[in-house]
């Protein structure tokens, strides 16, 4: 490249950067703006008037503000002083998974020939609650990112309270807080096969098992279901970045600033670092750490704050989430890098380049079970494109899922943060109980793309009730709704797996040896005890001694407690001057991020420009959706054969052209196609749904490019008259059931009968 080229790539490259962090500070400046606005007029006009202000401070005012300032004061610090309490016997104990429900372990993973410390158990029904064993079980995992275990499970509403509620019995991975000898994610991957295969084997007359994975959970239960497809069921994955170098960039507000964390930190020398530091163990600690700073208002000021302002009804729950968010576990480095490597920083999953334990790639298009993608929009760790963009990746293009045969829906929440995804109740109650009804008719669609809407309404009796329903899309709309710059902005992120793969070699080369001679056990300890996280709880515990004084100081004020309304003018003003200092800090974050993207972007897009742009193609991820669909080799292939098959491809064939189009449809009306399906499986081939579904999606690829031949070469297919006479049978009932004139035929249903009924009856006479 010649130097003029490349110069005015950079200044383009600088004027993109230019604007985007103009735009983004206008916005910070702006948002910085409503909320001091409101700080200050919004709390009962507690600033809108100095004369208002000096009518509230009176002498016996202030004395009951000052009282209860004081006592909430104390009994916060005493919540607190719990809070140290409970981390300090926790790890004392060694940490055990936070479920709300009672469990037997049915496998230890320590005790396998290549030992892990995972373990599967099996979560008891609550008192009340009836478990049919014949219905499909549930295997949840949860994530192994920092914390420990059981956030799936970890109130009554929650994944666990409603597939148990259902008669579903659940199973959950969990895994210890020390990493076995040697371990690696290969191994962890073989155990999770091992688990399924015991959950199959303990249910042998129920369908086969659901896998639902939260967060890193997902990428895992992918991995699950490609090298075991036989014995998983249909996938559930809730917040799963699979695509980790996508996001939702754009020129207007930052929204997943971690995607960005491996660039700054210059790929993932810095993970085997603090490996080594360990003595060989990674520290959950620091990617917890990670996720705190994403928010400084809320981990510095806002849940403190939330906790001081309702000290007298918040310490349980807040106590409950810290007993979770408190818990650090470890990896071994082969772990981490392995995660970093081939994950966070290669994204290497979707790609087929990551290996198995016997060297057999993970090929995700080998899962023959349908698969729900669960994302939210005001998800800043995993955004909706690192949700869904995979899917674009490895298919690329709608009718390539149709031949695979693979169904996959999309359920979109609006606003929820990524932890809500898993600890919402509300989200628990509508998403997660909509998932487990629906997931046996799920498995009963055609091959396709389809996005889940759930409809929320009363009933006559005040009862919250909710409406499913699907709609089916195709990739290349989906994929450019999610992505409006056709994912340019991945581009530099290849640049970034150079420099990664560059400076890891450098540390390995130079600074390891260094390190790990300096490392062990005991400097080890040191550096996660005084981890920040791990230090700001046991220093504030009754390993204190200088805190003697507030247990029977917290219970004294319980037994005098004089609380203050919410109202009181003293409170409105505290109550702004805290929205203003959360304010403050947000607009430190939004600055923050956008500083960060901009120097991402200042520094890989270059190197990506320099060393890189000419020498690659514009790659599978933004070419594979281009172009015309018929010119792909498996939609001429499918073309190719239009006028061979039999009576099942015939029937694929008719229920395609028979089939609403462009339409929503109801759960009921899935519910109906079941039904029927029952009822006339006599006129229906045997064989199993994914056989089906596959055949199912090569005759609609057919149909859909070639739909007048698809009409007219219908006889070579019911070569056999029985067979012609078998289809036109069940049309016959179908149109004169009651159940299927109820839903009312289009007129575009009708003409496509007759159509069909006119090619195949005149064979009929000879």
């Amino acid at each position: 490249m010649d130097a003029g080229t490349q110069l005015a790539r950079s200044q383009e490259i600088g004027e993109k950067i230019t604007r985007l962090l103009s735009k983004r500070t206008k916005i910070a400046q702006e948002h910085l703006g409503e909320r001091v606005r409101t700080a200050v007029n919004g709390n009962g006009d507690a600033f809108a008037s100095l004369p208002a202000l000096w009518a509230s401070f009176t002498p016996w005012n202030a004395w009951q503000y000052a009282v209860d300032m004081t006592q909430r004061t104390v009994l916060f610090w005493d919540a607190l002083r719990e809070r140290g309490n409970e981390f300090v016997e926790r790890n004392a104990q060694g940490l055990t998974p936070v479920l709300h429900f009672d469990y037997e372990t049915v496998l230890d993973g320590r005790q396998f020939d290549r030992p892990v410390n995972y373990a599967l158990l099996r979560i008891r029904p609550s008192e009340g609650v009836t478990v049919d064993a014949n219905r499909r079980p549930y295997v949840i995992i949860d994530p192994r990112a920092g914390h420990g275990p059981g956030i799936g499970g970890f109130k009554d509403d929650s994944q666990v309270g409603v597939a148990l509620r259902a008669g579903h019995p659940v199973y959950f991975v969990v895994f210890f807080r020390d990493p076995e000898p040697g371990q690696t994610l290969l191994d962890v991957c073989a155990a999770e096969q091992q688990f399924v295969k015991k959950v199959r084997s303990l249910h042998p007359n129920s369908p086969k098992p659901a896998i639902v994975g939260n967060c890193q959970g997902g990428w895992a239960a992918m991995m699950v279901a490609s090298s075991s497809p036989e014995d998983t069921g249909p996938i559930v994955i809730n917040g799963a970045p699979m695509s980790y170098w996508s996001g939702a960039w754009s020129e207007g507000e930052g929204d997943n600033p971690m995607r960005y964390a491996g660039g700054m930190l210059g790929g993932t020398w810095l993970a085997s670092l603090t490996a080594d530091l360990g003595n060989g163990k990674f520290d959950g600690a620091h990617l917890v750490q990670n996720f705190e700073n994403l928010n400084p208002a809320n981990t510095f000021w806002d849940k403190y704050r939330h906790l001081y302002t309702n000290i007298d009804t918040e310490p349980p729950r807040f106590l409950e989430f810290e007993r979770w968010w408190g818990g650090y576990y470890l990896m071994n480095r082969e772990e981490i890098e392995w995660i970093t490597r081939n994950l966070f920083v290669g994204n290497k999953l979707w790609s087929g380049e990551v290996k198995g334990a016997g060297g057999k790639a993970f090929d995700l298009r080998e899962i023959r079970s349908p698969i729900i993608l669960f994302a939210s929009l005001g998800d800043n760790i995993t955004p909706p494109q690192q949700a869904f963009n995979w899917v674009a990746d490895l298919y690329g293009s709608t009718e390539e899922i149709k031949a695979q045969g693979q169904v996959i829906v999309g359920l979109m929440h609006q606003d929820i943060g990524h932890l809500g995804i898993f600890v919402s109740g509300k989200v628990a109650k509508k998403e997660h109980a909509q998932i487990v009804s629906v997931l046996k008719t799920i498995e009963s669609f055609p091959p396709g793309l389809y996005g889940m809407a759930i409809k929320e309404h009363k009933a006559a009796d005040g009862t919250v009730e909710y409406e499913v329903e699907f709609r089916e899309f195709r990739l290349e709309d989906i994929a450019a709704y999610f992505n409006r710059f056709q994912r340019v902005d991945e581009k530099p992120f290849e640049a970034l797996v150079e420099v990664s793969e560059f400076n890891q070699h450098a540390y390995e080369l130079f600074a390891q040896p260094l390190v790990q001679s300096t490392a062990n056990e005991a400097t080890a300890r040191m550096l996660r005890e005084f981890h920040p996280l791990r230090f700001q709880r046991w220093a504030f515990s009754d390993l204190n001694p200088w805190l003697a004084w507030l247990p029977s100081a917290a219970s004294a004020v319980k037994a005098n407690r004089q609380a203050l309304d919410a109202d009181h003018p003293w409170r409105k003003i505290e109550q702004a001057g805290s929205d203003l200092i959360s304010a403050s800090l947000d607009y430190y974050r939004a600055m923050r991020d956008a500083g960060t993207e901009g120097t991402f972007f200042g520094t890989y897009a270059n190197l990506f420009s320099l060393y890189l742009a000419d020498r690659r193609s514009e790659g599978a991820k933004a070419g594979r959706l281009a172009g015309d669909a018929r010119n792909l080799p498996i939609v001429r292939d499918a073309l190719a054969s239009i006028a061979e098959g039999g009576y099942t491809e015939a029937i694929a064939r008719t229920a395609f052209l028979l089939a609403r189009k462009g339409e929503p449809l109801p759960l009921a009306r899935y519910a109906l196609r079941q039904e029927l399906v029952q009822e006339y499986s006599e006129y229906l081939p045997t064989l199993p749904i994914e056989q089906w579904r596959r055949i199912r999606g090569e005759q609609e690829i057919i149909a859909s490019f070639e739909p007048e031949q698809a009409i007219a070469t219908l006889p070579k297919l019911l070569a056999d008259p029985a067979d012609r006479q078998r289809l036109l049978g069940l049309l016959e009932k179908l149109m004169t059931d009651e159940r299927v004139l109820s839903t009312r035929p289009t007129e575009g249903q009708l003409a496509m009968l007759e159509r069909i009924r006119l090619v195949l009856a005149p064979k009929l006479t000879h």
